[in-house]
């Protein structure tokens, strides 16, 4: 077999410390001599290999930096999700139905006040569908806990009776 119509036949791969004579090099990179390393593979390779290392470096760096960048929005959303918590723990006097309120907000946005359903396009802690009817207990329904939290209790009190009645349904059918 030979490569791609030249005269010198194909090798087996071999590892690059391995000498030059069992090495595959291609045909328009070889000189007349194939045993000899020729100094335009071995330009080329140097060519090659070097923005690989310079690549690698950078993405290292990157991997590094968005490390250390990606620390601060997970550690707000945290802290965001305690402060909702926190909010919803005020609110709810009886512990029972904190608990059972906790549970659906758990599954159905984990705190996450921003929280959409891609698919559906419920919003915020609740997934009110659509969201925009937590409006009623606010206008700034799209980013305030507190009021997420308020419409998500009303709509629970009239519907089932309470969180927990919510929680029962949800239990049951994995929605509310």
């Amino acid at each position: 077999m030979t490569s791609h119509g030249a005269d010198v036949p194909l090798r087996a791969a071999a590892p690059m410390h391995a000498p030059a004579s069992h090495r595959v090099v291609p045909a328009c990179l070889r000189r007349t001599v194939p045993e000899e390393r020729s100094p335009v593979f071995v330009s080329t390779f140097r060519r090659v290999s070097a923005p690989k290392k310079a690549l690698t470096g950078a993405a290292l760096a990157a991997a590094t930096a968005g490390t250390l960048f990606a620390a601060a929005p997970a550690q707000a959303a945290t802290t965001e999700a305690g402060s909702a918590q926190q909010i919803a723990k005020k609110m709810i006097s009886d512990s029972a139905q904190y608990q059972c309120f906790s549970k659906i907000v758990d599954h159905e946005s984990d705190w996450n006040v921003k929280a959409t359903n891609a698919s559906s396009g419920a919003y915020g802690l609740v997934q009110a569908l659509p969201g925009n009817k937590m409006a009623s207990a606010g206008s700034d329904w799209k980013t305030n806990p507190a009021t997420q939290i308020k419409w998500g209790l009303d709509y629970m009190k009239d519907r089932y009776g309470s969180p927990c009645g919510a929680w029962n349904f949800w239990q049951s059918n994995s929605w509310y």
